[in-house]
């Protein structure tokens, strides 16, 4: 089979399933994206300029829409230019959040096209006006209802959807979630497992084990969205009360959601001038990024690991650590609590209650036996549910195969 990979961060959520049908020599596959270092054998990688973009004079609402299609035009160009070198797809799929998908089936309008509608967004109720602490970019109703338009011109682009979660599938208009398949991008369960014999080196060479109080924190950026500073305002009480703990982070400091930190700043070092003080800095350890092999490793030997977010799209990290066997403290919030049972295979606590957090903390650090079924209960539900070889790459080969041969999926729930 032929088929047609979209997305401006390759290989984002589709790097499971391409690696999956690259070890298939059979299939041929090409993946559009925007130049990155990041590279697969057997996929051929295509690239558009990063920078695409269309006029500043236009509408404030309409200049997200007007980005979009020019990069929509942009990708719609390099299909063509694959077109004229003979390349037909069987199956194109791709993200529509950023319009990349908009023009694919005027270039090749007999190919099915899979779209991933990962977020819809509102004025109320989500992400937006959740944290009255930092403001919302898009805290313009307006302006939001402008950038849905988006989602909507790329569904009324698409043969069929899919979502991560049901939870963000349920954020979609009733007329579209008809259409929208709830499928994640799986966790290697394998990779991804409690290992008792795991060791961690933490900067100035010390060696961490799961004999240790290790306290996890995981985000792309160290930023509100993802409870950073939530997580922050708990560590003076917590390292107060536990005199061995160490708190190991992991996360840029960019942004990836949200507005930006101050001039010149990081969230990082907002947090660190309001509590740093308080804190033993010499137990605090921030690593930036991590390769996979030694992030896992961190998870392995993590004793209690903190996952808070908005409500907004779910991270993978939450499901990896789940499969790593961590003793999760995550946030209360619609995302976390569809794969988080308060007292089951895990604890949840109000998202802006860092003492709450501090308190959990320090009762998985002083209870690891009492713990130990909730550990064993957020692996078995990242195996029942995640699980990326038994599950997963099988949905994801049914739907690709229904989509192909003109069939209607049968598994949109």
């Amino acid at each position: 089979m032929k088929y047609l990979f979209i997305h401006q961060n390759f290989p984002a959520q589709y790097r499971h399933v391409v690696r999956h049908l690259a070890d298939q020599p059979e299939n041929e596959i090409y993946f559009v994206t925007q130049p990155n270092e990041n590279a697969m054998p057997g996929v051929h990688k295509i690239t558009y300029p990063k920078d695409a973009r269309g006029s500043v004079n236009c509408h404030t609402y309409a200049a997200e829409i007007e980005r979009a299609i020019h990069i929509g035009a942009t990708v719609a160009d390099v299909c063509r230019g694959l077109q004229a070198q003979g390349f037909r797809p069987d199956l194109i799929v791709g993200h529509s959040g950023w319009g990349e998908t908009l023009f694919v089936k005027d270039v090749f309008p007999d190919v099915p096209l899979l779209a991933n509608f990962e977020f819809y967004y509102h004025a109320r109720g989500v992400d937006v006006g959740f944290d009255p602490e930092f403001v919302s970019i898009f805290n313009d109703p307006s302006r939001l209802r402008a950038r849905n338009g988006i989602n909507l011109l790329a569904f009324q682009a698409a043969d069929w959807g899919h979502s991560a979660t049901k939870w963000q599938r349920g954020l979609n208009p009733s007329e579209m979630r008809s259409r929208i398949s709830v499928l994640h991008e799986g966790v290697d369960t394998a990779l991804a497992c409690p290992n008792p014999n795991a060791r961690f080196k933490i900067p100035g060479g010390r060696t961490l084990t799961a004999r240790d109080e290790v306290v996890t924190y995981v985000a792309r950026n160290l930023e509100p969205y993802r409870g950073f500073h939530i997580f922050m305002r708990s560590l003076p009480q917590l390292l107060r009360r536990r005199k061995h703990a160490q708190v190991v982070i992991v996360g840029g400091d960019g942004v990836s959601y949200g507005a930006p930190p101050p001039p010149r700043s990081t969230f990082r070092e907002m947090m660190l001038r309001e509590v740093g003080a308080d804190l033993d800095l010499s137990r605090v350890h921030f690593l930036g990024m991590l390769e996979y092999n030694d992030y896992i490793s961190l998870l392995q030997i993590s004793s209690a690991h903190v996952y808070l977010t908005y409500p907004f799209v779910l991270s993978w990290s939450l499901i990896e650590a789940m499969a790593c066997g961590c003793m999760i403290i995550g946030s209360n919030t619609p995302p976390v609590l569809e794969v988080l049972r308060d007292g089951a295979n895990g604890l949840s606590v109000d998202f802006f209650d860092h003492q709450k957090v501090a308190t959990l903390i320090e009762t998985a650090l002083a209870k690891r036996e009492v713990m130990l079924p909730l550990r064993a209960a957020a692996r078995a539900t990242a195996v029942a549910q995640f699980d990326l070889k038994r599950l997963i790459l099988p949905r994801w080969n049914r739907l690709f195969d229904d989509l192909i041969n003109g069939r209607q999926p049968v598994h949109a729930t």
